[in-house]
């Protein structure tokens, strides 16, 4: 997700006020107000299609879930991020329905879509927010293949890195080109790496999820 400009410091509770008198899109970090400038149409479509895949694999497993975009995820007393991607218990968000769509408990998996103003953050700073919360399962896409080598190896390539919470810490798994990705949240996700990528291209009634996974 890529950043802007920023205002002044604020409460959670002033930050959702806020939320809920604005069309415009906004993160708050450490106290901060940042607003979020607009996607680039790769960036949509690539999170379109992660939302129905996750939503096919949910129906699958029988779990209470629903994958949606642009909702928040509380990460601190003063910090909350807006995922491209969050797989939300429905129990959860089923007592707040009307209210602005912040989960304030840990997501099962939540995504963050790289983009040129926003490496650094999805590999490092948010990636250590969702970590101390403790979210489960945190995918980071790189389509362009953006971040360090330390990050997605050498040559740099587009990548796909899940990241499993294993007793208090993330362990990484990359993913390129026809590697099955593994979901140790959604056992019955169907699909690879380059599928992802390729969404970014694909038109409507194309973005095939499941079967050209095997």
């Amino acid at each position: 997700m890529t950043q802007a400009k920023v205002r002044p410091r604020v409460s959670f509770e002033e930050y959702i006020d806020f939320c809920a008198q604005t069309d415009e899109r906004w993160e708050l970090v450490r106290g901060e107000l940042v607003e979020m400038t607009p996607p680039t149409w790769e960036h949509i479509l690539i999170a379109r299609f992660l939302e129905r895949a996750f939503e096919t694999a949910i129906e699958q497993s029988g779990y209470d879930w629903v994958a949606v975009r642009e909702s928040g995820q509380r990460t601190d007393s003063d910090s909350s991020r807006l995922p491209d991607v969050t797989v939300v218990p429905f129990d959860e968000i089923e007592p707040v329905l009307n209210q602005t769509a912040v989960l304030t408990v840990p997501a099962p998996i939540v995504v963050e879509i790289v983009s040129p103003s926003s490496s650094t953050e999805d590999y490092d700073v948010k990636l250590k927010e969702y970590q101390l919360l403790g979210v489960k399962e945190y995918w980071v896409v790189d389509h362009e293949g953006l971040g360090a080598a330390k990050y997605i190896g050498f040559p740099k390539a587009p990548t796909i890195t899940v990241y499993e919470l294993v007793e208090g810490k993330y362990q990484p798994k990359r993913y390129r080109e026809n590697d099955k990705i593994v979901s140790p949240t959604l056992q019955g996700l169907n699909l690879k790496a380059i599928q992802v990528f390729a969404a970014a291209q694909q038109r409507r009634g194309k973005d095939k999820i499941g079967g050209s996974g095997q």
